[in-house]
């Protein structure tokens, strides 16, 4: 990757979509913004067919479809790319149980209890990340890294409450 694709092929600034969001736990708010953080300060996002970067990311999950919303700087549309979420379903749900699991163990178990988990944990979250690439092949190139926090934000969008 260029020096020039570095600067244009990355996300500058993400949102996600607060309309359908339930207050979240502390546990849920702090992964959220270390997802964020994290994903706006190193991240390889680049829009098949685009050269219109870095992009300002819209995330929303609108009848029962992920939507990126991606503009420039300027706030000027370059695309918007759904997928259905009927594929994320049940890693979703799965990877829901074991983090409640994690925040529970946390409190009271042994470290090598609390590791175990978290593997398993890190694994369905490594799962999910490389669906969430597959299903944007073709649409949006990007990192293990940026889908890895991307995941994380398409799970924080599904809390309903």
């Amino acid at each position: 990757m260029s020096g020039a694709n570095k600067e244009t092929s990355r996300i500058c600034d993400i949102q996600l979509d607060e309309r359908s969001v339930v207050r979240r736990s502390a546990d849920v708010e702090h992964e959220r913004a270390v997802a964020i953080f994290d994903l706006v300060e190193e991240n390889y996002f680049a829009p098949v067919g685009r050269d219109a970067g870095p992009y300002c990311l819209h995330l929303a999950i609108e009848e029962n479809r992920l939507v990126f919303d991606i503009q420039n700087e300027a706030r000027e549309g370059v695309a918007a790319v759904t997928l259905p979420l009927l594929p994320f379903r049940r890693i979703v749900k799965d990877y829901f149980s074991v983090c409640e699991v994690y925040f529970e163990a946390i409190k009271t178990a042994s470290p090598s209890k609390i590791e175990a988990i978290d593997m398993g944990r890190r694994g369905l979250h490594n799962e999910g990340s490389e669906l969430l690439r597959e299903r944007l092949d073709g649409k949006i190139d990007m990192d293990f890294d940026t889908a890895r926090r991307l995941f994380t934000l398409l799970c924080v969008l599904h809390i309903r409450g």
